[in-house]
């Protein structure tokens, strides 16, 4: 038969306690890591994203070109 918590040792407790203790020290990996991670492991979607943005780019400034060439003319 098991003995109840209370009945436990406080030396075992403590011995307890300190195993379950996490030894991971290293530092968590950079935000900058993660995304090179991400932008490798989602490839397809990644070069979707900067192609948008690229024609988005593009796109703004054949159109500010074209009404200053309009409203200046």
């Amino acid at each position: 038969m098991s003995q109840p918590p209370s009945a436990i040792p406080a030396s075992e407790e403590s011995a307890a306690e300190t195993q379950t203790a996490p030894t991971h020290t290293a530092p968590p990996p950079s935000y900058v890591k993660l995304a090179m991670r991400n932008m490798v492991r989602k490839r397809a979607t990644s070069l979707f994203h900067f192609a948008l943005t690229a024609a988005g780019l593009l796109g703004v400034l054949v159109g500010l070109a074209f009404l200053d060439r309009y409203f200046n003319s």
